[in-house]
């Protein structure tokens, strides 16, 4: 173990799961963070085995033996997956301007630790950079910006970094969604390309519809609403190990998930502009790939518009 520590704030994120709470303490253990804060969600209303892990988990934080601040953010009530992240996140930028925000199933390479301490020094005032990413999926082959990183128009917040600056723009509540990406500026933000158009489209309208609960396509919303890039690993730097039976969305591993390595030191940086080959990829591969049923994603949303539409003429005559 060595005595050196760590000084970016760092956000763990958590519920039920004690053993991987302990794993990623571990793990945090090996770069000794001076300042970290953890956000637990509640127990589900009438379950005892909730109850029993959620107390678990927050007793885990005793295992803590290093110098470390560690700020606590409790809840006595579940508020699902959604708003305790993304509350979460609200309750860690009002106390740090920077940070880094693991959720309890990321496993990171200690090497992740050192890219976003760089990254977030380095892009702290450039409003274009938006977030850092140590999640690649796309092979070397298919990545245009040959530096140790690239940029990025598709968030990944399997293990990531950003500022409360970019944070402020983050709105969970997504009724309004198409006036804040209206549609020339959203078919350049999904690509200018017809299949990211429909996928993206039909996503944010299931979560106006509140058919997915989940906080983090309002952030892919927030990115593309003010053209921001996230700086992406060009290595993968984390391993998701919360693809399990009883997971919220990651019940199943998928084939391109790649394992995690170590990164090479000093960082090379690339020119701030977006790689559309990488992106193209993971449009194609990865975001294609979990939408076979993009189509009957859009009809259903226009059921559910042509039924709110109805709803309220049917208020606005009563």
């Amino acid at each position: 173990m060595t005595d050196a520590s760590f000084d970016v704030p760092i956000l763990v994120l958590a519920f039920n799961r004690p053993e991987r709470l302990r794993a990623l303490i571990g793990r945090l253990r090996e770069v000794r963070p001076t300042s970290l804060f953890v956000s637990v969600d509640g127990p589900r209303q009438n379950s005892e085995s909730d109850s029993r892990l959620v107390a678990e988990v927050q007793q885990i934080l005793a295992e803590i033996d290093w110098p470390c601040d560690v700020h606590t953010n409790f809840r006595s009530e579940n508020l699902g997956c959604g708003r305790a992240v993304s509350t979460g996140i609200d309750w860690f930028f009002r106390n740090v301007d920077s940070g880094i925000i693991l959720e309890d199933d990321v496993l990171p390479n200690p090497d992740f630790f050192a890219f976003c301490q760089e990254l977030l020094q380095r892009y702290a005032d450039d409003e274009r950079v938006f977030a850092i990413s140590g999640c690649n999926f796309a092979p070397k082959e298919h990545i245009e910006q040959s530096a140790s990183y690239r940029f990025s128009a598709i968030t990944h917040v399997w293990g990531w970094a950003t500022w409360r600056r970019a944070w402020e723009t983050y709105r969970y509540d997504m009724h309004d969604w198409r006036k804040r990406l209206p549609m020339r500026q959203r078919w350049k933000a999904t690509g200018a390309n017809m299949g990211g158009l429909i996928y993206w489209t039909a996503v944010f309208d299931w979560m106006r519809f509140g058919k997915i609960d989940t906080w983090d396509y309002q952030w892919s919303l927030a990115q593309m609403a003010h053209g921001g890039l996230t700086a992406t690993s060009n290595v993968n730097l984390t391993d998701n190990v919360g693809f399990a039976e009883d997971a919220t969305h990651t019940s199943h591993k998928p084939a391109f998930i790649r394992p995690s390595e170590g990164m090479d030191f000093p960082l090379t940086h690339p020119e701030i502009r977006q790689d559309l080959t990488a992106d193209r990829w993971v449009r194609s591969q990865i975001l294609q790939a979990s939408t076979q049923s993009a189509w009957r994603m859009v009809r259903d949303n226009a059921l559910q518009r042509a039924a709110a539409v109805k709803k309220s003429l049917a208020g606005g005559s009563a």
